[in-house]
């Protein structure tokens, strides 16, 4: 096992870390200012429906890849990678529990299977550094608290659920930059969804995640919610598709794309 002192900078030299079990942990902090994206990994024969709840859903759910059936290797977002392999942990759904949480998925791997890689608010994280936000959640081993909110998805075939979010805390005179920042980047949640109120959107305690542990509030800090990735994992639970396969919260796929290229001017 390396230290986090030891990880490379490099998105391919940190895959083939977590491919031979080395790195096993979040990924938040590591290859800050490359692209990284969250992960589903569904039947043929609901890949239609889940494709359709992404086009329906984009702030938690924006494509950048999707493969072909049985394909495991993804080309646009890197080079070669095995998505098999190349995240440090999974979640493996069926029937809506989640029955194992394996650091690769080759047992589970079938011809029919079709996977899907959108955005995630990682990608950001380096311009929100830039732009002078106190990203102190960026600190390993930290990485933003992620919580189911009240607010609706809009179904798609089988599949609804509640969306999940992400939450940043920070003081009040950093919000509209870090909301200009992150709406550079559509395909990776951009804008908040919320500021403010945790209860308005059903989050009764802002320092009780259901992901990821707690970065707790200072007193001169207001919350700020973004879409989150994890979304398509309670929409397994809710829905019970026969099998779905996703990356653990917070241990993202990391591509070779530098996350400056995903932005907008």
């Amino acid at each position: 096992m390396v230290t986090i002192n030891e990880m490379p900078s490099t998105p391919s030299e940190c895959r083939k870390l977590f491919r031979s079990g080395d790195w096993t942990s979040i990924t938040n902090g590591i290859c800050v200012g490359y692209t990284n994206a969250n992960l589903v990994i569904v039947p043929k024969s609901m890949a239609f429906d889940f494709l359709l709840f992404c086009q329906r859903n984009p702030k938690p759910c924006p494509l950048l890849e999707v493969l072909e059936p049985g394909d495991p290797i993804v080309r646009k977002l890197a080079d070669q990678a095995d998505i098999r392999t190349d995240i440090p942990r999974y979640r493996v759904f069926v029937k809506g529990e989640c029955v194992d949480e394996p650091h690769d998925v080759l047992e589970y791997w079938r011809d029919d299977l079709v996977t899907f890689l959108f955005g995630c608010s990682g990608t950001f994280e380096g311009a929100l550094k830039q732009a002078g936000i106190r990203t102190r959640w960026l600190e390993p081993p930290n990485a933003p608290p992620i919580f189911v909110s009240n607010i609706p998805t809009n179904p798609a075939g089988m599949l609804s659920g509640p969306m999940v979010v992400s939450m940043r805390p920070m003081p009040p005179n950093e919000v509209p930059r870090a909301v200009q920042v992150s709406s550079r980047f559509p395909n990776h949640h951009g804008a908040p969804i919320h500021i403010g109120d945790p209860a308005a959107i059903g989050i009764q305690d802002v320092n009780k995640p259901d992901w990821v542990g707690p970065c707790v509030m200072q007193e001169d800090e207001i919350p700020v919610f973004w879409a989150c990735g994890v979304t398509p994992q309670t929409v397994a639970l809710e829905s019970k598709p026969d099998l779905m396969i996703t990356h653990y919260p917070a241990h993202m796929f990391l591509s070779d794309i530098p996350s400056e290229q995903q932005a907008i001017i």
